[in-house]
């Protein structure tokens, strides 16, 4: 009658088990679900996003691409332009640069085009020499954009990126402008027109300029220079000097006192043949010259008497390295004169930052502006302190000759600055480019010219109307100016009036603006343009004579720092020339 209640709870277990298993698997399974749901959800959220980053690199790369391919496609037309040339001329360019950097070597050929159709007109460019076998020892004391070819290579990468840059025209700038400047302005090598470039910078932008002391025009010159030679050094009220640029005997450790660190140095260098001539003109009431009825009568006869005593025959030999600040007694003659060539090479490559060629003006201006940063329109100019055609002489080799044998040392600065200033142009800008902005430079100076000057070019003196824009006339040449356009409106006529502005009243106009209580313009009376001025230099020899005597150069100072061509009794007006 008893049925067995165990069995039937055994039973009911198993059952009750496995329906356990049963809900938990089933649990297990949507769980598992969820889990895979959500890993499906992950990977597209994912996926997406990869996809995303990729089209926006891409449409970046196209948007690059398509801003590059302009200035690509000019680079690749100069690359097969260059390799024309180079199957026309293989053989002298094999050594020109390092055989390790033969893609870059051809990159540089590019820009070395150049064409024999180039010097057929006057307003075309010139045929540039060829570019000179340096080897791979960069210039010494170059600054940051004057770097080696190699060394800007391990900067930038590839020279097509340079290429591109420029031709793409990016506004960018890469550089800052710099506002220190020297400038060691030379005799007769077209140094008057570089210092109206840096008065007009600094005038317009409020910089302020080391002025020769007691408004003289020249820093004491012959007189090596002297940090006390300098208006203000001494003052609070000046705080900075920006820019030196009048005519001083240079000596780095002096300018270093009045200069910041970070000063640029440049300086300018002429054909000594040329120049020569032009100093035998302009400086004809020298001793050394009065004399001798022409040059050749100089070099054949009186320069056995010439005597170094007297004062200013530095002129007559050697000046460039006479202003560089070194002794110019030295002929092709002199035993030393390798020792004395590469104390001076070394001693301007240390001291200077860049030296420029005469010869070669515009081109120089474009390689000045890229070492400081400037524009086309900072650089652009008319040329000033320059001689009428009619006072040239033109001579024959064997003058030329006889020069480069008296004047030596400066023939031979001139040989080795010339082929590093080629050297800077091929691994600085390069030959075309140097070409294109040579030609937008022209451009820019005719539109001043036509915009400013009355016939578009400079006059003889009698012919300048203005009396304050007349230029000083001194010795046998004749120094030409210019006339303004009438009816110019007051900005764009005082922005050509600042082209044209010869160099005395240049910097009476400075002296006015920095030292406005010690310096008041004087007023205006009827006088003649030469009177005014001669009347002007008279006044500033007379008292650059009794500073010299009177307050600075004490006997000892005479011992150290006046060469025996040198002395303070200087009467001649040829130390107050321009």
């Amino acid at each position: 009658m008893l049925s067995p209640p165990r069995r039937w709870i055994r039973d009911k277990h198993p059952s009750s088990l496995v329906a356990f298993m049963r809900r938990w698997v089933c649990n297990r399974r949507h769980s598992l679900s969820v889990l895979l749901i959500l890993l499906v959800v992950c990977i597209a959220i994912q996926t997406f996003v990869a996809r995303q980053a990729r089209n926006d690199k891409m449409a970046f790369s196209v948007k690059e691409i398509s801003t590059l391919g302009k200035g690509w496609a000019v680079h690749q037309y100069e690359s097969s332009a260059g390799a024309k040339q180079d199957m026309r001329a293989s053989a002298p360019h094999q050594n020109k640069e390092p055989s390790d950097k033969s893609i870059n070597r051809r990159v540089d050929e590019t820009l070395h085009l150049t064409t024999e159709s180039d010097t057929e007109e006057k307003n075309v460019l010139p045929e540039y020499p060829p570019r000179p076998k340096l080897g791979n020892k960069p210039g010494v004391g170059l600054p940051g954009p004057l770097l080696s070819h190699n060394a800007r290579k391990e900067v930038n990468g590839a020279d097509n990126r340079i290429l591109i840059k420029t031709h793409l025209n990016i506004t960018k700038p890469s550089c800052s402008p710099k506002s220190h400047v020297v400038f060691l302005k030379t005799h007769k090598t077209a140094s008057s027109t570089i210092l109206n470039i840096l008065y007009r910078y600094g005038d317009s932008r409020n910089l302020t300029f080391a002025l020769p002391l007691n408004k003289h025009s020249q820093l004491f010159y012959p007189f090596l220079f002297a940090s006390h030679f300098v208006e203000g050094v001494s003052s609070r009220r000046v705080t900075e000097f920006h820019i030196m640029c009048n005519h001083m005997r240079f000596r780095k450790p002096e300018v270093a006192k009045v200069m910041p660190r970070d000063t640029f140095y440049f300086s300018i260098l002429r054909h000594p043949v040329t120049m020569m001539e032009s100093l035998f003109i302009y400086f004809k009431s020298i001793p050394a010259f009065h004399k001798s009825p022409s040059l050749d009568s100089f070099l054949d006869v009186n320069w056995k008497n010439f005597n170094f005593s007297v004062n200013n025959n530095h002129y007559a030999h050697n000046i460039l390295a006479f202003d560089f600040g070194f002794d110019n007694n030295v002929t092709a003659a002199t035993t030393d004169l390798e020792k004395r060539v590469a104390a001076a090479i070394q001693g301007i490559e240390r001291d200077f930052n860049l030296i420029l060629i005469s010869e070669y003006f515009e081109e120089s201006m474009i390689l000045l502006r890229h070492a400081l940063c400037w524009s086309l329109e900072d650089v652009a100019s008319f040329r000033l302190n320059s001689r009428s055609e009619k006072t040239r002489r033109s001579l024959s080799p064997e003058t030329a000759e006889k020069i480069k044998h008296w004047n030596a040392l400066d023939w031979r600065i001139y040989l080795h600055f010339n082929a590093t200033f080629w050297h800077k142009v091929d691994t600085m800008i390069g030959r075309e480019n140097m070409k294109r902005e040579v030609s937008e430079l022209r451009e820019i100076q005719a539109r001043l010219a036509k915009t400013c000057l009355k016939g578009g070019q400079a006059v003889d003196p009698s012919q300048v109307k203005d009396v304050g824009l007349k230029p000083f006339q001194y010795g046998a040449a004749v120094i030409q100016g210019y006339n303004l356009n009438p009816n110019l409106d007051r900005d764009t006529k005082a922005k050509c009036q600042r082209l044209i502005t010869p160099e005395l009243q240049y910097t009476d106009h400075l002296y006015y603006k920095q030292f406005p209580d010690k310096y008041r313009p004087a007023v205006k009376k009827p006088n003649s343009g030469r009177t005014a001025v001669m009347g002007m230099v008279k006044k500033r020899v007379v008292r650059h004579r009794n500073t010299i005597r009177k307050t600075y150069l004490h006997p000892k100072q005479r011992k150290t720092s006046i060469s025996p061509r040198s002395t303070p009794e200087d009467d001649e007006d040829e130390t107050n020339m321009p």
